[in-house]
């Protein structure tokens, strides 16, 4: 199996980190073993899996996993809304809010800045349509397979994509990266594969084969912008907390994942946002940048 180690860029720290993956021994012997990928392939990308993980972390017995969880991976408790004695069970605390001033939105007032709208490890394409690939160079998708409609995939042509990845360590709620009215959104079903950069290194496009969730938010300053939560193995469920057809301000939150890794991927059109000079040269050397809710993304062309 390879043991090649997953690299990305603190944003903060300005330097290259090895990340600290977790369940990382199953994800290699699922996604890179020939025995562990047929398995992944009968099994492991089946809904029912990942609901019967999803029930595992809802019972009372699954609070006692909490705090060597926290100890492994150095979590900062000091950032959660309530006590970590608090949490009832491991989904409760996976889904944890945080204190509003630990994740400050960048000038909440000015309607021309959009912000990242989840903490984890993000990719940004100005032109997916020019991109060279997404995690491996030549494998990419398109906006027709990500939105599951080509009529409305032709709005978005030549459009700017962020990949944002959510890690189970990172805080799992995810916010609007800009103010605009969202609409009701839709699913679209599909498995349940890992989201991990093991997995996607092998198969891009499985984050355009797994279950997702797509929200149109019309936006004065950014046009039509299409956010779409996807979800991944052993998700337990993808919540929204948004009301459609409300004025939604920059920062406000969207919604939540159950316990996983899973992504949030936002779609600009063509033209519509200048992303961050530091995150387009990251990802055009294949490496994500690490980034908090809130922080700046970019600007409205």
């Amino acid at each position: 199996m390879s043991a090649e180690p997953l690299r990305y860029f603190d944003r903060y720290r300005r330097t290259i980190e090895t990340e600290s993956i977790y369940g990382e021994g199953w994800l290699r012997w699922a996604y890179e073993n020939p025995i562990g990928r047929l398995t992944t392939w009968l099994i492991v990308r089946r809904p029912i899996f990942s609901h019967y993980f999803g029930w595992r972390m809802n019972r009372r017995g699954s609070g006692r996993l909490i705090f060597p969880f926290i100890v492994d991976y150095n979590l900062d408790v000091d950032e959660f809304a309530k006590s970590a004695f608090d949490f009832r069970t491991f989904n409760e605390f996976f889904t944890r809010a945080l204190k509003p001033s630990v994740r400050p939105i960048t000038e909440p007032d000015n309607d021309r800045l959009a912000t990242f709208p989840a903490d984890g490890r993000h990719l940004a394409f100005a032109n997916i349509d020019t991109a060279d690939g997404f995690y491996v160079k030549g494998a990419k998708f398109s906006f027709a397979d990500l939105l599951g409609d080509p009529v409305l995939a032709e709005a978005f042509a030549g459009g700017s994509m962020l990949i944002s990845r959510l890690c189970p360590v990172d805080y799992h709620r995810f916010h609007f990266p800009v103010a605009g009215v969202p609409d009701d959104g839709r699913l679209i079903g599909g498995w349940l594969y890992s989201v991990s950069p093991i997995a996607l290194r092998r198969n891009v496009r499985r984050l355009v084969e797994n279950k997702r969730r797509i929200t149109l938010l019309q936006s004065a300053m950014f046009g039509k912008v299409a956010m779409i939560e996807v979800g991944a193995t052993n998700v337990g469920s993808i919540l929204e907390t948004y009301v459609p057809g409300r004025l939604a301000k920059k920062g406000e939150e969207k919604g939540m994942f159950k316990f996983g890794g899973s992504c949030v991927i936002t779609v600009f059109q063509r033209d519509r946002i200048r992303f961050d000079r530091d995150l387009l040269e990251q990802s055009a050397a294949g490496l994500e940048t690490y980034a908090k809710m809130g922080d700046r993304l970019g600007i409205a062309s």
